[in-house]
């Protein structure tokens, strides 16, 4: 005869431990069979069922049995809680902080502590002035934009202003148990910052500067969220798009052309007179310098003329025959290359007597004898 296997235990066999869903779905089986076999099996009298007063206390018996098992496989269930990753869980003890659990799975006290999950890796993000996201309760009809989006200037200007707010949760106890409504708060300290510190402001300071706006507010709006415990940390305060109010934009329009205008020929003018006034400049320089060196030429040859008489003079009063006739041959030297016709006038002679420039060249050659 062959041998049977055992009979395998009523929970199964498995290699690794269970989880607690699996454990209830297998004892809410159990219960299920018990009484799917306890309604199958006959009466003692071989007729309906058991109707006597023991009969019924049994079946209450079991019924308050079944009660106290579910309450107590409902209260395993919920022993157990998982953390996922980016998530912090903030359990409550009896209405008190207990702990703060990081990812992974924990348990807890039954109908005792209360888990709350709070996301601290995603990043939220408020529009004011627009709305492209769906991820806020604020209010996306026109009227409300306009509303955010209008502020004052220190010069009594109007300005349309929109911006984005973005932040972590750096606290979920505080985010969660501090302020009753955080996206709120959020929405209402950030547009009594912009508005404050764009009231200190000038209208063409503001479309000019950004960055720094958006600076200052996000420095004042921590410190106040801070004051108010909401449990945030900004990431980024953006200043999407700055303009002037639609009933005043072809004015302000009109107002950056002449504006522009007025840079572009200053530009012009800088531009000119860069190029210009260095030139002139330049020009008076070189212009001294010339004169100067003018002048030096002009006083070394003064001198070097007045050197070379006085040595003349010398000369000359050492031996003025000598030197006179020196004076007129160097003299004459110099000239005679420079006169084409030479004319020798005898005294007493009426016609004078021209002598042949031997200076010249192709002259006729002399006739050949034959």
């Amino acid at each position: 005869m062959a041998s049977q296997d055992p009979q395998p235990p009523p929970w199964g066999r498995r290699n690794r431990p269970q989880g607690p869903e699996e454990i209830l779905a297998q004892l809410l089986k159990k219960i299920d069979d018990f009484f799917n076999n306890d309604s199958r099996r006959p009466s003692s009298s071989g007729g309906g069922p058991d109707k006597t007063p023991g009969g019924m206390l049994a079946g209450t018996g079991k019924v308050a049995g079944v009660m106290v098992v579910l309450v107590i496989a409902f209260a395993i269930y919920n022993s157990f809680y998982r953390i996922e990753p980016g998530e912090v869980g903030v359990v409550l003890r009896l209405g008190k902080l207990h702990n703060q659990t990081q990812p992974g799975l924990h348990m807890k006290i039954p109908y005792i502590d209360t888990v709350t999950k709070v996301n601290v890796m995603l990043t939220r993000r408020l529009e004011f002035g627009f709305r492209e996201t769906e991820t806020i309760s604020l209010g996306n009809d026109r009227q409300t934009l306009e509303k955010e989006a209008l502020s004052l200037t220190a010069d009594k200007n109007v300005i349309n202003v929109e911006w984005i707010v973005q932040y972590t949760v750096e606290d979920p106890y505080k985010f969660l148990y501090k302020i009753r409504n955080v996206e709120q708060a959020i929405h209402d300290a950030s547009e009594s910052v912009t508005r404050r510190i764009i009231g200190n402001m000038d209208f063409d300071y503001v479309l000019s500067n950004r960055e720094r706006l958006a600076g200052e507010v996000k420095e004042e709006l921590q410190a106040l969220l801070n004051t108010l415990e909401t449990g945030v940390r900004l990431g980024t305060v953006q200043f999407r798009n700055i303009n002037p109010p639609d009933p005043v934009k072809p004015a302000f329009n009109e107002v950056n052309e002449a504006d522009q205008d007025m840079k572009r020929l200053v530009n012009e003018a800088e531009a000119t007179y860069n190029k210009e006034i260095p030139k002139a400049h330049g020009d008076a320089k070189r212009n001294i310098e010339e004169a100067h060196g003018y002048a030096v030429a002009r006083v070394n040859d003064a001198k070097g003329e007045t050197g070379r008489y006085l040595a003349i003079l010398k000369e000359y009063k050492n031996a003025p025959d000598v030197t006179r006739r020196r004076l007129y041959l160097e003299t004459m030297q110099t000239l005679l290359p420079t006169v084409k016709n030479i004319y020798v006038m005898n005294k007493g002679q009426n016609a004078p007597l021209p002598f042949i420039n031997l200076s010249e060249k192709g002259l006729p050659a002399a006739p050949k004898e034959n």
